[in-house]
């Protein structure tokens, strides 16, 4: 019950800032972070100001909550998230997406930078997350918390199809072309090896990241419906010669960004009632 408390205690702070309750709860990726620049900022909570709650590290990951509204629809969003490969425990790493829920949210935008595995894919491209395979650890193991969900939740549609198809009729209404595909999370933070790569293909997967199914996870178990986009940002290890690195990723994010932000800003219209 340590984490329950934490979160318990981090709404109770976020109390005495803001009686806000948003409808839709977004967690920007690497890179992505520039989205939060499209609200009406009501508020801004960095993560640093919330009582033994997780920092974020990682270069790309400003680390603040922040609401206000897109187009009349109340929204938090975490400009930058906490990973496994920091040093936190899962639990950690999933206490944000937890707390935005018991703000009010019950619908989640998840977004992330990823290497493309599928050979159709290029840096830039947009793909929906129609599932995914977690290569890191279940942030569900211990000791369950009832007041957040069952023992056993089911994970066949974790991410939700009727967000999925809103998203693609955002994408068709915007001509962007979005494509579909599994996104496999690892833990990190070194990239994959060309073999790595190889087995993933073989399991299905088609964008590798090193966030998201965690908090996917923790987003059903609470009963949210998430929907989640990942940038695909460079070509993963062995299909190309160029090396990987985190700059890389940033600056196609930086390239992407109006598409990516031009879509997200619709989806969250579009599933917040008021398209």
């Amino acid at each position: 019950m340590a984490d329950y408390n934490r979160l318990k205690n981090a709404l109770d702070y976020i109390r005495t800032k803001t009686d806000f309750v948003p409808e839709v709860a977004v967690v920007l990726g690497s890179g992505l972070g520039g989205f939060a620049d499209e609200i009406d900022t009501e508020l801004i909570v960095p993560y640093s100001d919330l009582p033994d709650f997780p920092i974020s590290t990682v270069p790309g990951h400003s680390g603040y909550f922040v609401f206000g509204k897109i187009n009349g629809v109340k929204v938090v969003v975490m400009k930058g998230r906490v990973h496994y490969y920091e040093g936190y425990t899962m639990e950690e790493v999933v206490l944000p997406v937890r707390l935005m829920h018991m703000m009010g949210a019950d619908k989640l935008v998840l977004t992330n930078a990823s290497g493309g595995i599928n050979w159709q894919f290029r840096a830039g491209d947009l793909m929906l997350i129609t599932d995914h395979i977690c290569m890191a650890p279940s942030p569900l193991i211990g000791k369950n918390i009832d007041e957040l969900g069952p023992r056993f939740p089911d994970m066949s549609e974790i991410y939700s199809r009727d967000l999925r198809d809103k998203a693609k009729t955002a994408a068709r209404k915007l001509d962007i072309d979005l494509r579909e595909g599994v996104y496999v999370h690892v833990t990190g933070p070194q990239y994959e090896t060309p073999s790595e790569i190889r087995m993933y293909r073989i399991l299905g997967a088609d964008a590798v990241g090193m966030s998201t199914a965690a908090e996917a996870i923790a987003a059903r178990h609470m009963g949210m419906q998430t929907v989640g986009i990942s940038v695909v940002s460079n070509l993963a290890s062995g299909m190309s010669l160029t090396p990987l690195s985190h700059e890389e990723v940033q600056t196609i994010a930086d390239r992407t960004a109006p598409k990516f932000k031009a879509l997200i800003r619709e989806l969250i219209v579009t599933i917040g009632g008021q398209a």
